[in-house]
């Protein structure tokens, strides 16, 4: 039961806690805000990226018997490709900014009216799967489960953020999008939860979920958050993205290594 306990205070802190950071970050000065996200997406980036070259994949690949790589490399890919599906469907998304396609609210029809269920419905679902992965993680490895916990934290906080933007642009409250956002991410701790009863007593398939968990870090960072970055191709902007990154990889490098 203590490993349960680990499970739910970091699916909380992967979660509720995340919202909460993003809805102080939304009590900054709009200006300010806008100049400080892309620095946290840098952040984020290099987070998810150590959590899944460094502590994920590594072991999945290490410890347990019998494994195959093959299939390994290819529970990986249709993670990649199942994600990629799950974003063309619209219940995926990691949006952070204001406007985009997916999300932009128009003023008029019934996008505009939409975007905001639209956007608590995948939020409710991304973090559902969060939970799963992390507490994964946790019945791998308790370490294991700090730094993917870590990771996700890093990649939401920005996430959410937009997640406000764009449930205030489509006419919620500041009250009613931080209630909705909050209770969207009580979905980790359930997740977290169900996976805790359901995986810890089948660990050949534990080393697939990790590598799901490292499939659905890559992805996000690659696919949404490294084009975000591309925007920007000042050289000052450029060297600034790079020492981020750099230090997400590095804190999730030496937070694995101090906690072994």
């Amino acid at each position: 039961m203590m490993l349960l306990g680990w499970i739910i205070v970091f699916c909380l802190l992967g979660g509720v806690l995340s919202v909460l950071a993003a809805s102080v970050f939304l009590l900054l000065p709009e200006s300010l805000r806008d100049r400080l996200l892309p620095h946290f997406v840098s952040f984020a980036t290099g987070a998810l990226l150590g959590a899944a070259f460094l502590g994920l994949l590594p072991h999945a690949l290490v410890g347990h018997e019998g494994l195959d790589f093959h299939n390994l490399s290819l529970a990986v890919l249709l993670g990649l490709l199942g994600f990629f599906l799950l974003e063309k469907m619209v219940l995926w998304r990691h949006c952070h900014a204001s406007h985009c396609e997916v999300h932009a609210p128009e003023d008029t029809g019934n996008r505009h009216r939409s975007a905001g269920a639209l956007i608590l419905v995948g939020d409710g679902i991304h973090n559902f799967v969060d939970g799963l992965l992390i507490a994964g993680a946790f019945l791998t490895d308790i370490h294991l489960g700090i730094v993917t916990s870590l990771a996700v934290a890093a990649h939401e906080i920005p996430q959410e953020v937009g997640d406000f933007a764009v449930l205030l642009h489509s006419g919620f409250s500041r009250a009613k999008a931080l209630f909705y956002n909050v209770l969207s991410s009580v979905t980790t701790v359930i997740g977290g939860i169900l996976a805790y009863y359901s995986l810890r007593n089948t660990e050949a398939v534990l080393p697939y979920v990790l590598a799901v968990a490292a499939s659905s870090f890559i992805y996000i960072a690659v696919a949404d958050l490294i084009p975000t970055l591309h925007e920007k191709v000042e050289v000052k902007e450029t060297i600034q993205q790079i020492l981020l990154i750099a230090t997400g990889v590095g804190l999730i490098y030496v937070t694995h290594a101090t906690l072994h």
